[in-house]
């Protein structure tokens, strides 16, 4: 019954600063109490709890240091001209035809380069959604097909933060898991395609107006090197260079083209990196952002979960939610229950990275039980709750880039590649099965 009690004021908080706009991290805070009460209940003490906690921080330790580098690589990127570069490059190419084409692929090229769904639909989602209306595109489609595209490198870039987490708390190669990721989205990406090729060319721009081109090249020089810290984030990981020493190429990479390309002076890269990029006038509304700071609250988040996991692991409070997992299990398989529990987990707490240490700690003694792979369990993390989040109209995952757009949940259906990604790997798992080992 404490548990019980401890979950329904925590979704209340949940709620409440939804509601309000309040940051989750004071949810996450007044759930930590409850669970803490609910643990001291069951007789463990207070330094029983801590202790808990602190051993769930351990898994969050390389998760904060990566994140933090990915602040600093979202904030060089932007002063070294690396997004301008493709977003300039990505207009030159449109034609009325291939508007949605073009869309589609730069926001999954965009979007697996920087690994943040919320940056690149603020900034190329913003641009494109500018783009459409002005062109008479179905603004629902045209949102979709970007809410696809940013959530393709969300679930599947090895600088994506939900990366970062699922590899953190299942303890898994990041980087393998990144190539499996790739392979068992392929053919929801293929289907994806096919079926954007035909809206495109239902649906052309009636005009494309060029004068953002012109506010880029205002700002500034769009040169082929500004996409080389990108092109280190793509290649280094191929080359099984760690993730944090590829990230560390990529910020030096953008410092160079920061200072020799773009002629920032060194306190306002600096600046950039740490409090995020910032510049005046239309450009600035969306390209402001970025840096360390930005990542604060995210850091907290995957702070205090995991705090929530230590303490779950060592009370066991939930055994019972275990044990009713692995009975429907057996009767259904792993992924159906994945999914179920995503999808729960999603519409209760609004959260990807709350959903995500929420489903490990549900799921994983049921996987473990069966013989399934540490491998498995992260896959199917990230062909559930990962890409299902942003399918949940009220989530974070859907709202925050909705709102970017100032697009509605009529988007949705046309995002083909979040409904499609798990519903592709169920029918294929099997077909995964020795990879995932």
């Amino acid at each position: 019954m404490g548990l019980i009690i401890s979950f329904l004021i925590f979704i209340v908080a949940m709620i409440f600063c939804l509601i309000t706009g309040h940051t989750m991290v004071i949810a996450l805070a007044i759930g930590l109490v409850c669970f803490a009460v609910s643990g001291m209940r069951r007789g463990y003490s207070f330094s029983d709890i801590a202790g808990m906690c602190r051993l769930g921080l351990k898994d969050a330790i390389m998760v904060v240091i990566v994140m933090a580098i990915i602040g600093l690589v979202t904030g060089v990127w932007r002063s070294a001209g690396t997004i301008s570069f493709f977003v300039y490059y990505g207009l030159e190419v449109i034609t009325p035809s291939l508007f949605l084409i073009v869309t589609f692929l730069l926001c999954c090229i965009m979007s697996y380069a920087l690994g943040t769904s919320f940056g690149v639909a603020g900034t190329v989602g913003v641009i494109f959604m500018a783009l459409a209306r002005s062109g008479g595109v179905n603004e629902a489609l045209a949102a979709g097909v970007i809410m696809s595209g940013v959530y393709f490198g969300d679930r599947t870039s090895p600088v994506a933060s939900s990366a970062v987490v699922v590899a953190g708390v299942t303890h898994t190669d990041m980087l393998k898991n990144v190539r499996l990721m790739l392979k068992t989205i392929a053919p929801a990406v293929v289907i994806t395609f096919i079926v954007y090729c035909i809206f495109s060319v239902k649906n052309p721009i009636s005009q494309v107006d060029d004068s953002f081109k012109q506010v880029l090249t205002g700002e500034f020089s769009i040169s082929p090197w500004c996409a080389l810290p990108a092109a280190l984030i793509v290649v280094l990981p191929m080359l099984k260079v760690s993730i944090v020493n590829s990230l560390l190429a990529s910020i030096a990479a953008g410092i160079g083209v920061s200072l020799l390309v773009q002629g920032e002076p060194a306190g306002s890269i600096a600046s950039a990196m740490i409090m995020g990029y910032e510049t005046g006038g239309e450009l600035g509304e969306i390209m402001n952002g970025g840096g360390l700071v930005s990542m604060i609250e995210v850091v907290v988040i995957v702070g205090i979960s995991c705090m929530y996991s230590g303490i779950f692991s060592g009370t066991e409070m939930l055994l019972p939610l275990q044990n009713m997992a692995s009975s429907i299990s057996s009767k259904t398989g792993r992924f159906f229950v994945m999914t179920l529990t995503s999808l729960l987990t999603l519409c209760v707490f609004c959260n990807q990275t709350i959903a995500t240490i929420m489903c490990s700690d549900l799921l994983k003694k049921t996987y473990e039980d069966e013989g399934a792979s540490k491998t498995e369990l992260a896959i199917d993390m990230e062909n559930t709750v990962i890409i299902l989040a942003p399918f949940v109209p009220w989530t974070i995952a859907s709202t925050v880039p909705l709102e970017f757009m100032q697009a509605d949940v009529t988007a949705l259906p046309y995002a083909c590649i979040l409904y499609l990604t798990p519903l592709c790997y169920g029918v294929l798992k099997k077909f995964y099965l020795k990879s995932l080992k």
